[in-house]
């Protein structure tokens, strides 16, 4: 059974702290000791026992404070959820995906009865118990993608496929790594992934996309991307810049490790069976270097990943200001020691 911490902070006072388990279970993202883009896709199929792989969706020790972290951003800026008119059926499925697996996978925590079309949920962490009709969400008490997504960890965007494209047609999305669901929604995969450096000139989203176009139903994908945040804020979205963005000056040598954080992200895609779109979901985990350097060998691979970074990717995940600094303070972990070569170094893997 995993054990729920009581509601943390993701925002001043921060009180977010990953427990040993948290830790050792972190997706470490760097296969090798420099970086550079791949489509890097395999089967999201299931994972070790007790990793983050281990289940469709991730549920863990900070469920409830992540839960909370949401509502507020919703309270503050309700145009963070939206579904574009035609997107229901895809928020419908989006619903009935979400809720088999919680249910399936974390039955101490939630339950899903279906009588036809008249279905019983209980979130038992989140005191909710609704009877609802599928495919009326006036007998919901929001939206049917909204209300599911209120109550799951990460993001979520739904894509729906025509013309040979992918178009970002909705979404819930209120841990983003500074982009906005409002100025992306209806774009293309294309314009929404336009900003990112390099990866054009290399090809790796006309790779994926191809490769996404062809996503069939029940066989999942899955895939790892990062940034860097300092605090363990979670909200780093360009509505609430003045939240978090200013807090990059306040890094230094001697601070690097309390207040930088690898922010994670475990990104899954899933094709919907009735409406043929894919929902993307985007699962954020926060390490503070303190905790990162516990490990050697991410302590290794950290100090050198950073250090070779290319300066266009420094520039696009927002590291300019404080990148320098946290290779100073990660130089100290480094010995020079080999770290294996092509694999992800997890506590758990």
């Amino acid at each position: 059974m995993i054990a729920l911490k009581p509601a943390e902070q993701f925002r001043p006072p921060y009180t977010f702290s990953n427990s040993p388990h948290a830790v050792r279970r972190f997706p470490f993202p760097y296969p090798d000791d420099d970086y550079m883009y791949s489509v890097n896709i395999e089967q999201h199929d299931g994972g070790p026992a007790g990793s983050v792989y281990e289940h469709a969706f991730d549920v863990d020790e900070h469920y409830l404070g992540e839960v909370e972290d949401r509502r507020l951003v919703l309270l503050e800026d309700a145009q963070r959820c939206q579904a574009l008119p035609h997107m229901q059926t895809a928020s419908w499925d989006t619903l009935e995906l979400l809720m088999v697996s919680l249910a399936q996978d974390y039955p101490e925590h939630f339950s899903l009865g279906r009588n036809g079309d008249v279905w019983t949920w209980e979130n038992r962490p989140l005191q909710i118990r609704d009877v609802f009709t599928f495919g009326d969400a006036a007998t919901l008490p929001y939206p049917p993608m909204e209300y599911i997504t209120r109550q799951v960890q990460g993001d979520f965007v739904l894509m729906d496929q025509r013309n040979d494209n992918l178009y970002m047609d909705a979404g819930m999305v209120t841990t983003q790594a500074d982009w906005s669901l409002d100025f992306d929604l209806g774009m293309s995969f294309s314009q929404w992934h336009g900003p990112v450096p390099l990866a054009g000139e290399l090809g790796v989203f006309d790779r994926a996309l191809r490769f996404l176009l062809l996503l069939q139903v029940g066989r999942p994908v899955r895939r790892l991307n990062w940034t860097m945040t300092i605090n363990p804020h979670l909200d780093t979205s360009p509505e609430n810049y003045a939240g978090w963005g200013p807090s990059r000056a306040t890094v230094n040598a001697g601070n690097a490790g309390e207040l930088v954080y690898l922010r994670v992200e475990l990104q899954t895609l899933y094709r919907l069976p009735r409406s043929n779109g894919i929902l993307f979901g985007v699962r954020v985990y926060l390490l503070r270097l303190d905790d990162l350097v516990t490990n050697p060998a991410w302590a290794r691979r950290m100090h050198r990943v950073l250090k070779a970074l290319p300066v266009e990717l420094v520039d696009y995940k927002g590291l300019t200001r404080y990148r320098d600094h946290a290779v100073a303070w990660l130089a100290q972990f480094d010995d020079g020691v080999p770290t294996p070569a092509r694999t992800l170094i997890s506590g758990l893997a």
